[in-house]
């Protein structure tokens, strides 16, 4: 499994894939919160805060890690090689993990470097320091969060298609119905099952843990996000045998 790993891994950063969609992570991001006038804008903004960021990454994320995760299992399909590839020592399971790990280390990579917002952000309070760091940091255990849920969901679509712009479309039409689907169908519902199918939508629980409290049901409900799909992809891959 490891070595899937690495291999998954180096893939993504010996091509322009895995440098792209960090770096327009980060240009996105940054023009939105310094550059243009608006509501994300961090500098007429009143008070010193990164909010901005955590709102604007699930909807970036939602076209970012689908364009990641395509290629798992379509280009294996399409190369003729998942055959091979499950003719290895290894279980079905440890091949989708190896896939799922090495997006989301990609996410995480792109990520990472969005802490100078928050360090900037820190300097520039009216005293240094001025920010809501456990806030903060709560938000980044969401974005984590949220964007393995995603990579779960690009991993399963991947499995469905031997064909990349349909495993594609795939990830981003179920990465937006999970996380906002959910949230339109709670308001044409009634009021008695609004908040039930209000619960089953990612955006919940990321606002939930955005505001810096980790609840261990938020926790949960994104652990089981991912084994969800991740089962949904097992399946898929077994299908094959049959």
């Amino acid at each position: 499994m490891r070595a899937l790993l690495l291999k998954e891994i180096r893939s993504f950063l010996s091509s322009i894939t895995g440098y792209m969609v960090i770096v327009v992570y980060l240009l996105i991001n940054s023009g939105m919160l310094w550059l243009f006038k608006g509501p994300f804008n961090i500098v007429e903004g009143s008070y010193a805060s990164i909010d901005s960021l955590f709102l604007i990454s699930p909807w970036v994320f939602m076209f970012l890690i689908p364009a990641i995760t395509m290629r798992l299992f379509a280009d294996e399909r399409k190369a003729g090689t998942m055959e091979l590839l499950l003719t290895r020592p290894l279980t079905d399971l440890q091949i989708i993990m190896a896939k799922f790990l090495a997006g989301f280390i990609l996410v995480v990579l792109a990520v990472l470097p969005s802490l100078v917002y928050y360090i900037s952000v820190y300097q520039m309070g009216a005293s240094p320091g001025n920010i809501d760091s456990g806030g903060t940091f709560g938000s980044y255990i969401g974005l984590l969060f949220l964007g393995a849920s995603y990579v779960s969901i690009g991993v399963f679509a991947s499995s469905l298609s031997s064909n990349q712009i349909v495993a594609f479309l795939i990830g981003v039409l179920l990465c937006l119905m999970m996380y906002a689907g959910f949230e339109q169908m709670a308001e044409l519902g009634s009021t008695g099952a609004e908040l039930f199918v209000l619960s089953l939508g990612i955006n919940e629980h990321y606002i939930s843990m955005s505001r810096g409290v980790i609840d261990s049901r938020d926790v949960l409900y994104f652990v089981s996000v991912i084994v969800v799909f991740v089962a949904a992809t097992r399946v898929v891959i077994q299908s094959r045998k049959w």
